[in-house]
């Protein structure tokens, strides 16, 4: 397999409340998943083809439970990728040179067995973690706009993390709330409205998860 390796963070929105049943072994709140993500890499590789600076996303969506399968997914790469870093983050995306279920691109690749053509546009990604508060721009297929999660009394802002120490995606995120528009691509989003989001930082390898 070829190695390689991604540092950076993630923005995920879902249709799910809060919290995101899969966290925690729930089914998803309204039968059905659907989630757009965004990705930047600090440092990366495959192989010896560099992928420092650049941003990736996917769109995807299941009929029921990820874990039921039959979903489709869309992935969009950045648009300044040469086409040996198109290859290489399609290549990581869709679980190629991962160990089984190692990491979520592997499990969602594995459960989303309607794939269809990756795009590759401009991607805008403005992150702020510690403040829950985040933008994200792909041109001509999604925006997601993350806040924190209001507190149900005093409607200040409420800091909630969780930490997964078996997680295939990451050991900590912080929870937010976030609202995601579909306009164009194939998949359209029509749930994702002040529903489950979080920001989390990235380490993974073939192997999965790297443990500090």
């Amino acid at each position: 397999m070829t190695p390689w390796e991604i540092r950076g963070r993630e923005l995920a929105n879902c249709n799910c409340n809060y919290g995101c049943p899969c966290q925690f072994g729930v089914l998803p709140t309204t039968g059905s998943c659907e989630a757009a993500v965004a990705f930047e890499i600090d440092k990366g590789h495959y192989g010896d083809v560099k992928l420092d600076g650049l941003r990736a996303a996917g769109v995807y969506k299941w009929p029921g439970a990820i874990h039921h399968g039959n979903g489709q997914m869309q992935l969009v790469i950045d648009d300044r990728a040469d086409p040996k870093q198109r290859a290489a983050l399609e290549a990581i995306m869709t679980g190629a040179d991962t160990e089984e279920m190692a990491t979520m691109w592997f499990v969602f690749s594995k459960m989303a067995p309607n794939k269809h053509k990756t795009l590759y546009s401009r991607i805008e990604t403005a992150l702020d973690p510690d403040e829950r508060i985040g933008e994200v721009k792909v041109d001509n297929v999604f925006d997601i706009q993350a806040k924190p999660i209001p507190n149900i009394v005093s409607g200040l802002p409420h800091r909630i993390r969780i930490n997964l120490t078996q997680g295939f995606e990451f050991i900590q995120a912080e929870m937010a709330s976030a609202s995601t528009k579909t306009k164009g691509g194939a998949i359209e989003l029509n749930n994702n409205n002040n529903t489950h989001a979080h920001f989390a930082e990235l380490h993974m390898t073939g192997s999965g998860v790297v443990h500090h």
